[in-house]
């Protein structure tokens, strides 16, 4: 285990984190603005609160450790979320995809650098 890898491995994963977190943040505190993005992105708002649940509590199942079944989990779900939400800005052609695109590296370093580490 470098040292290397370590220190991209948190700073991956500190970013994505950051990123899940302000994301909702957003969707608890912000949440007018945030249920027009989805209807606009054709998605039902009423699933804006779990969706903001869902990425806290995938945040604290990469960072726990506990169940490696329960961490991979999280980074599906985190995979799916962030694809379906590059998918539909691309979609309506709104041009805001590309913060989806830079987490989702994010993710994929993260989760590279996990499997390398801790598997």
């Amino acid at each position: 285990m470098s040292k290397t890898n370590r220190i991209v491995y948190y700073v991956s994963t500190g970013l994505l984190s950051l990123m899940m977190l302000m994301s909702a943040g957003m969707y608890f505190f912000n949440h007018e603005m945030v249920a027009a993005t989805f209807t606009n992105l054709g998605y039902p708002t009423y699933i804006i609160y779990p969706l903001a649940v869902a990425k806290i509590l995938g945040v604290i199942a990469i960072w726990t450790k506990k169940s490696k079944a329960l961490k991979e989990w999280a980074y599906a779900g985190f995979f799916f979320d962030l694809i379906l939400a590059a998918g539909a800005h691309i979609a309506i052609k709104d041009g805001e995809f590309i913060p989806a695109v830079v987490v989702i590296i994010l993710l994929a370093i993260s989760y590279k650098y996990d499997r390398k580490l801790f598997a």
